[in-house]
């Protein structure tokens, strides 16, 4: 038999409840900034105390209305936060669950693809997604199968908050640990997200990328990588995705590479063809094809590209074979003419394998530019050998 105390807080909880259940928007949001100033921080068994170990009848409240507003900012940031009581409580494992049950994640993914939705909102819903990668390998692999992982890729490169694009990355990184059966899923949506506008996205992308290779073998990752579409497009552009997972994309598009063009073309020289002017006559004799190219900025990032590359192709034999058949080798050289940009030059060398320590050091601009504007096609050349072989056998 309950005590009279015990009675009496059942009664208050009840008419919390019933207050809760017959509020309007703004009621539930004075009632949400009480429940967030008085509750922060407090673990289970608190909230429980606070509720009269009825704090799952609040929370199922709360998550009943998350599914019926979300695409409608009604209070969202309030509710997210609220949600996020539960979810990080001390021992509150069983709030995780609960949310997870009713499609907690599938909702909080959706939030990230709402173009008409707040970049705050996006933000805290990325935090619960956080505390539930936070519960251990089943529930990383959760985000992961519920397409997650895209989802995060692309508000990653498109999101105009940096502390929203920031806690995207730790999110990341979290799910390519400990989650060996997507960890590839990981590592390539990173690398979807290099070749995007934001060059803020790109730098986050690449320390993720370096994060997730400390204490691997050398093997892990990139292969992984090579070949997979570099731009984070999905069915709908920015629009926000069916919930249902079977109609969502299943499968990452095949190329061009991800390191390699957006980087060559960063590293590159460029030419205004309006400031272009003719060359005098040089040692070579006239006419002379080379030209003054007034270069323009480049941009760093490219680098690291050039330099990972290198790292592809020294790792294995396919790899290289493949980074030549998606035409790398036009761009290599293309970068190794650019004289403005040493870091590039030296990382394309490597790449090549010629002489990277000294070879660029003694480059010309008359080399410079017969490199820049080479028009080498291995892929094409080794197709038009192979078809003179079938034509004649007997040639060689």
């Amino acid at each position: 038999m309950t005590s009279v105390k015990e009675q009496e807080a059942i009664r208050k909880l009840m008419v919390f409840l019933q207050e809760w259940d017959n509020a309007h928007r703004a009621a539930r949001s004075c009632i949400l900034d009480n429940f967030i100033k008085s509750n922060d921080g407090k673990t289970e068994p608190e909230l429980e105390l606070e509720f009269s170990q009825g704090a799952s009848l609040f929370l199922a409240r709360l998550t009943a209305w998350l599914r019926m507003t979300y695409m409608y900012s009604t209070c969202l940031n309030k509710l997210l936060k609220s949600i996020g009581i539960f979810l990080s409580a001390a021992s509150g494992r069983r709030y995780l669950i609960e949310f997870l049950e009713i499609g907690g994640v599938l909702i909080l993914l959706e939030v990230l693809g709402l173009n008409h939705l707040k970049e705050e909102d996006k933000r805290e819903s990325v935090r619960l997604l956080q505390l539930v990668a936070d519960g251990g390998r089943k529930y990383k692999e959760l985000i992961c199968e519920s397409y997650g992982v895209q989802s995060l890729a692309e508000f990653l490169a498109t999101s105009s908050s940096a502390e929203a694009q920031e806690d995207v990355q730790v999110l990341l990184v979290s799910l390519g640990r400990g989650n060996p059966k997507y960890q590839n899923q990981v590592y390539r949506g990173l690398v979807a997200v290099l070749p995007c506008a934001s060059p803020h996205a790109q730098q986050l992308a690449l320390q993720a990328l370096g994060a997730m290779q400390v204490g691997r073998g050398p093997g892990w990752g990139p292969r992984a990588t090579v070949g997979f579409h570099a731009c984070p497009s999905y069915p709908g552009g920015g629009q926000s995705r069916p919930p249902c997972p079977s109609s969502r994309r299943t499968r990452w598009e095949r190329p061009p590479p991800p390191w390699c063009s957006p980087c060559w073309a960063r590293c590159a020289p460029r030419t205004r063809s309006s400031s272009a002017q003719t060359r005098p006559p040089c040692a070579r004799g006239s006419p002379c094809r080379c030209t003054f190219s007034r270069q323009l900025p480049q941009e760093p990032s490219g680098v690291y590209g050039l330099s990972r590359c290198s790292i592809l192709a020294k790792e294995s034999a396919e790899v290289a074979e493949e980074l030549i058949q998606l035409k790398v080798v036009h761009g290599l050289v293309v970068a190794m003419g650019n004289l403005d940009h040493v870091a590039s030059q030296r990382h394309a060398s490597i790449s090549l394998e010629d002489s990277p320590e000294t070879w660029y050091t003694k480059m010309d601009p008359i080399q410079a530019e017969e490199l820049a504007s080479n028009i080498v096609d291995i892929p094409k050349d080794m197709a038009m050998m192979q078809s003179t072989e079938e034509t004649n056998p007997g040639a060689s």
